[in-house]
């Protein structure tokens, strides 16, 4: 890899070629490279992509669940001591993932410097002149995420909303790919090392005349670094792969306000198969929000086929006045009840049940918010369904293995779960919750013996 860039490189020194024209060669001779730019190689890589591309994997095989938390500016706006707090805390209520920016562009106090007053770069924002002290502060919050068993869903440089000022979009125009190539090579040999990163490129915006700087910062860190993945962070409903094509994306992510369970499915539907979660969707405390638009969201994710969720807080994401408060928030508890839930069952080798055989009737709007999903293993040895609320579907329980079904209610509210029967797998049965709320049913082959969902 490092060998085909300096080649390209070289063509800087050919009179023939404009400067322009030259670093859109270096671009293209590295996305030729394609599997050298393809999913780390690194045997001790923390992670990697499942057989079937639909989830990862650590490097004990096991497969990982993403419970994430929107901490944008952590690096930049807190002191030792807040981090700390706010770490704890996530890791106590079992998230295992945050999302944050590594440089600030609008949202810290003292953007871009950070709470210390050290800023990401010298002087002017020079993406070739990295601050060591700025990153020594970086390196610390990012170790001490990993003791709290927390990957950072690293954002080196976020675009930012377009039409605004809250990202670096103006200033990786202005730096040019080859300081964003010098930038890339600084973070891939400063944080190769590093077990708990997973790379998240662009940030709320499709790339547009950008993205042969943002590829220069990818391919930068590819250098050096090839343990770990990278994604993408488009604008909203937008798909990385249309915005990235043939290039260094390894994980997808969904992205979406609006119908979410809709824009879920379309993304699971592509082709070829990537692992996808879904990196964005109503803050709580934001966008016109509701305790109960958080849980769905979060439960359409991983029945419609992702392998993951980052939940959004205000002030939580900006760390705020407030924020501390906010840890406690209802979507926290709702998101901790998640975690358990599916973690009590092989998640992983949950199939949407998009064609309904499984639930058919009950259903609710496709087209709306209130819109049931299921999804079940192959060998029919466990189902769920999430039920954004209270009505009576029907299940066929003939689609589930061959024997006996134990069904449970999971509330997702509280956490508990209750014995809902047992029932012959040979036809139809329809299901009621206990009461009114969102539900979510879930039925295992009763031979297995599993313990209630969630424990």
């Amino acid at each position: 890899m490092k060998a085909l860039l300096r080649t390209a490189a070289g063509a800087l020194q050919t009179p023939r070629l404009s400067r322009r024209q030259c670093w859109r060669l270096v671009v293209c001779v590295a996305a030729l490279a394609g599997e050298a730019l393809a999913q780390p190689a690194d045997a001790d890589a923390p992670f990697r992509i499942s057989g079937n591309h639909r989830y990862l994997v650590d490097r004990h095989e096991v497969p990982f669940l993403l419970q994430g938390d929107a901490a944008w500016s952590l690096v930049a706006n807190l002191s030792n001591e807040d981090a700390e707090i706010y770490l704890k805390n996530r890791h106590a209520k079992g998230f295992n993932a945050i999302l944050v920016n590594l440089i600030e562009h609008k949202f810290a106090k003292n953007a871009p410097r950070n709470i210390f007053g050290d800023a990401p770069f010298s002087g002017a924002t020079d993406f070739s002149a990295p601050n060591e002290k700025y990153f020594k502060h970086a390196d610390w919050v990012i170790q001490k995420a990993a003791e709290n068993g927390l990957v950072v869903l690293l954002a080196p440089v976020y675009l930012g909303y377009p039409g605004l000022d809250e990202g670096f979009y103006d200033e990786v125009m202005a730096n040019g790919p080859e300081k964003c190539l010098a930038y890339g090579r600084f973070l891939g040999q400063r944080y190769r090392s590093f077990d708990n990163i997973i790379w998240v490129m662009g940030g709320d915006r499709d790339p547009g005349p950008a993205r042969e700087n943002v590829d220069m910062v990818a391919y930068g860190i590819r250098e050096s670094d090839r343990r770990h993945l990278m994604t993408a962070h488009c604008h909203s409903d937008a798909a990385p792969a249309e915005q990235y094509p043939g290039s260094w994306l390894e994980v997808s992510t969904s992205y979406a306000y609006e119908i979410v369970h809709l824009r879920l499915t379309w993304d699971y539907e592509r082709k070829p198969a990537m692992p996808l979660f879904l990196i964005e969707s109503i803050y709580e405390g934001e966008h016109n929000s509701s305790e109960l638009q958080i849980r769905r969201q979060a439960y359409w994710s991983v029945l419609c086929g992702e392998f993951g969720h980052v939940m959004g807080n205000y002030p939580i994401w900006s760390f705020n006045p407030g924020w501390q408060a906010a840890l406690e928030s209802p979507g926290s508890t709702a998101l901790m009840h998640w975690g358990r839930l599916f973690r009590s069952r092989p998640w992983f080798e949950l199939v949407p049940d998009k064609d309904h055989k499984i639930v058919t009737a009950g259903l609710g709007e496709f087209w709306g918010l209130d819109y049931l999903t299921a999804a079940a293993t192959p060998d029919g040895g466990t189902a769920m369904a999430y039920l954004p609320s209270n009505r009576t579907i029907t299940v066929d329980l003939s689609q589930l293995a061959k024997g006996h079904a134990k069904a449970w209610w999971y509330n997702p509210r509280t956490g508990g779960a209750v014995e809902a029967g047992s029932f012959a797998t040979n036809g139809a049965v329809q299901f009621t919750p206990p009461s009114d709320g969102d539900w979510v049913i879930v039925l295992d082959d009763a031979s297995k013996r599993l313990p209630a969902p969630g424990s």
